[in-house]
C-alpha cells in the first residue's frame, strides 16, 4: 500500500465541479486582484472567525509582516517567540531589523511555554509572538495576560491552527493580531500561496489594509511604507468553495487523529490537546527514538513521513548573530531530534491508518 501525505488531489476531486466553475468565472471577469471574490471570502472568514477585522492577503509570511509592520517594528526593538518553528516566524521580525527573543516550549503541546515568557521581556519588548503549533493554540489567556501586564501586543502565528478553538474562541480571534497561511498543504489550503491577517481593532485593520498595496490609501497617495501583499481573487475563490464545508474537513481531521491516538503503541510520544481547546491537526506528530532508521523502515512500506522542525531557529545559522549555543533551550532541541509527522489529512481510511500504525507499531 502506498499512503498519500497530505491527499491534495483528494481535497480537487471533492470539490472539481466547483473549483473549475468559480475559476472560470475569474478569468472570464479578466478581474484578478482584489475585486468581489477577496471581498467576498474576507467576509466569510470574519463570519467564520468571529474576528470583524479580516483581511486576505498573499501568504502567511506577509501576514506576520503587516501585522509587525502596522505596529510599527523597527530596528532595536524586541519580539518574544519559539525557537520551534517554521521559520517565517522568526524571519519576519528580524526582516524589519528587530530581534528575535527565543523562549522554549512546553514538551507536552510544542506551544511556547507561557510560564517562562515574563523572565524574557526587557524594556526594548514590544509584542509577544506564540505559535499555535501543529493545530492547537498555546496557553492564550496566560500569555494575554503578561501582554496586559507589560502593554505589549500579542500576535498569534496561527499558519497550522485555523479553525481551531480555545476556551470557546477561534483562533485568529483571540489576541491583538491573528496571522494564518493558506498554503496548499495547510488544513485550509488554496492553490498557490495566500494567508490572512486579522487585527482586533479599525485603525490597524486599515493601515494593513493599506500596506498589502504599498501604503495606498487611494490611487498612488501612499501614507505608509508597504509592500505588495495582496491575495490574488483566484485564490480567494477557491479558498471560499473549501471554507463552506470547513468545519466538516477539521471534524474528519480529529477522527483520524483519534483513531492514531487509539491505534498507536505506547512506545512513542503521541500528541496532547489540552482539554480547554482543540485541534485542527495541521499535523499528527510523534516522538520516536532512532527517528531515522523509523522513517526509513516506514518509507520502505509505502508510508511517508515528515519533520516540523529538525532545527531549531537558535541553531540555524542565519540566526548565529542572536548569541545562542546549543543548551540554551533544551525542550525545544530534545523535541527537534525525537518529532515526526505521519500522514494526516480529511480522506485517509481506516484501512490506511491501520496499515500506517501496525507498520509503526511493529517498528518502535
Amino acid at each position: 500500500m502506498k499512503i498519500d501525505f497530505a491527499n491534495l488531489g483528494r481535497a480537487y476531486e471533492e470539490h472539481r465541479e466547483e473549483f473549475e466553475k468559480v475559476s472560470l468565472d475569474v478569468m472570464r471577469s479578466a478581474r484578478y486582484i482584489l475585486g468581489a471574490e477577496t471581498e467576498r471570502f474576507e467576509q466569510n472568514l470574519s463570519s467564520f472567525t468571529g474576528n470583524k477585522y479580516a483581511l486576505g492577503c498573499s501568504s502567511g509570511t506577509d501576514a506576520l509582516l503587516l501585522a509587525l509592520m502596522a505596529m510599527g517594528i523597527r530596528a532595536g526593538d524586541e519580539i518574544i517567540t519559539t525557537p520551534f518553528t517554521f521559520i517565517a516566524t522568526a524571519e519576519t521580525i528580524a526582516c524589519l531589523g528587530a530581534k528575535p527573543i527565543f523562549v522554549d516550549i512546553d514538551e507536552d503541546t510544542y506551544n511556547i511555554d507561557a510560564s517562562k515568557i515574563e523572565q524574557a521581556i526587557t524594556k526594548n519588548t514590544k509584542a509577544i509572538m506564540p505559535v499555535s503549533l501543529y493545530g492547537q493554540m498555546p496557553d492564550m489567556d496566560e500569555i494575554n495576560a503578561i501582554a496586559e501586564k507589560y502593554d505589549l501586543a500579542v500576535i498569534e502565528d496561527a499558519a497550522q491552527s485555523f479553525g481551531a478553538i480555545y476556551k470557546g474562541k477561534k483562533s485568529c480571534n483571540v489576541s491583538t493580531f491573528g496571522c494564518t497561511s493558506f498554503f496548499p498543504a495547510k488544513p485550509l489550503g488554496c492553490f498557490g500561496d495566500g494567508g490572512a491577517v486579522f487585527a482586533t481593532n479599525e485603525e490597524d485593520y486599515e493601515k494593513m489594509k493599506a500596506m498589502r498595496v504599498h501604503g495606498q490609501v487611494k490611487r498612488y497617495t501612499h501614507h505608509y511604507i508597504g509592500m505588495g501583499g495582496r491575495l490574488d481573487n483566484l485564490q480567494a475563490a477557491i479558498l471560499d468553495v473549501k471554507l463552506a464545508t470547513y468545519e466538516n474537513d477539521i471534524s474528519r481531521r480529529q477522527a483520524v487523529a483519534e483513531s492514531y491516538s487509539n491505534k498507536i503503541s505506547d512506545n512513542a510520544a503521541k500528541p496532547l490537546v489540552k482539554d480547554d481547546r482543540t485541534s485542527v491537526w495541521a499535523q499528527y506528530t510523534i516522538r520516536v527514538k532512532e527517528r531515522d532508521k523509523v522513517q526509513k523502515a516506514l518509507m520502505q512500506k509505502g508510508i511517508p513521513t515528515a519533520v516540523h522542525y529538525p532545527i531549531p531557529m537558535h541553531l540555524q545559522k542565519c540566526f548565529s548573530y542572536l548569541g545562542y549555543t546549543l543548551g540554551d533551550f533544551p525542550v525545544s532541541e530534545k523535541c527537534a531530534q525525537e518529532v515526526m509527522s505521519l500522514p494526516m489529512n480529511p480522506y485517509l481510511e481506516e484501512a490506511e491508518i491501520d496499515y500506517i500504525t501496525t507498520n509503526l507499531n511493529t517498528i518502535i
